[in-house]
């Protein structure tokens, strides 16, 4: 695996597409469309492609039924893409809805462990068509509001691995109010984006389970994806007091230079529902101090 291969998994029911047919009718001035979602209760964990953000390799549309669906939603945390996810109901519109999503900005709960949106207030989705590949999406004139070049391309990156994480896109072309761009921001685009080109912006430790503000019990299975030293990752458990409940690590499936897959169950032991924190960290060789330490507030139940 090379450091370009971002794996993808979240927890919960993820939007599938497996037909470009599908996505024909999406035009720039309507919403734009991706298929039709999947109601199972599980998402299978896989690899996907170099051009995916982190998380699961879809599993077919299953329209039997109209269960809620899960999406992927890119927001930034400490300079560092974050992502998290958005529980809505069915849906054959998932590209537009889940760049809405990202564009209402943080929860109150991930607002307060740090989460933020680069996108400027107001930015609207004016289109979206997706066709070989390119999904072109047209927004409204405050995305392109300049800001300092960091902000800026967290900004355009958040947009990317949103709709990234369909199968059927693979890269973005933008438009501001219906005209093709050059540059947003003072950023030049050099044709359609991709999330190689904003993988920089990946944290070293991606949490995508359990998420910021979830309910979780004993064991709760902590996963995600990481690049770090011989693929080490370490992970605890805190109560409402601070104090450490849990403790193990377990080993990506890529690391030192490469992005890998990893999943642990943790058992903890609390007598009432309450507060708590999961930290993932890579241990420093050097000193045994936290490196890359992401912290997951959580409630935790008996």
């Amino acid at each position: 695996m090379t450091k370009e291969t971002i794996v993808k998994r979240l927890p919960i029911v993820i939007i599938s597409i497996v037909s470009t047919g599908l996505l024909a009718g999406c035009g720039t001035s309507q919403a734009g469309s991706l298929g039709p979602a999947p109601t199972g209760p599980d998402r299978p964990a896989s690899s996907a492609g170099t051009t995916q953000p982190s998380g699961v390799q879809h599993p077919a549309p299953d329209t039997t039924s109209a269960r809620p669906i899960g999406l992927e939603t890119w927001f930034t945390r400490q300079g560092k893409l974050f992502v998290t996810e958005r529980t809505v109901p069915a849906t054959v519109s998932v590209g537009r809805v889940a760049l809405d999503r990202m564009l209402a900005g943080p929860s109150a709960a991930e607002y307060a462990a740090g989460l933020r949106s680069q996108i400027p207030a107001g930015t609207r989705v004016r289109g979206l068509d997706v066709a070989a590949g390119t999904a072109t999406v047209d927004l409204s004139s405050s995305f392109a509001a300049a800001a300092g070049p960091p902000a800026t391309r967290l900004r355009i990156a958040q947009v990317v691995y949103t709709l990234a994480q369909f199968p059927t896109v693979s890269r973005v072309r933008f438009e501001i109010n219906g005209q093709a761009v050059t540059a947003i921001g003072g950023i030049p685009l050099r044709g359609p984006q991709t999330p190689a080109m904003y993988r920089g912006y990946l944290p070293a430790i991606i949490v995508q389970n359990p998420v910021i503000g979830g309910q979780v019990a004993s064991p709760v299975t902590i996963s995600g994806t990481a690049d770090v030293f011989e693929a080490t990752v370490s992970v605890r458990i805190l109560n409402s007091a601070g104090d450490e409940i849990a403790r193990t690590f377990t080993t990506a499936t890529c690391g030192t230079g490469c992005r890998g897959d990893y999943s642990v169950p943790v058992r903890y032991a609390v007598t009432h529902e309450e507060p708590g924190t999961i930290e993932v960290f890579e241990t420093s060789m050097e000193n045994g101090q936290p490196l890359h330490v992401q912290l997951i507030p959580v409630t935790l139940a008996p």
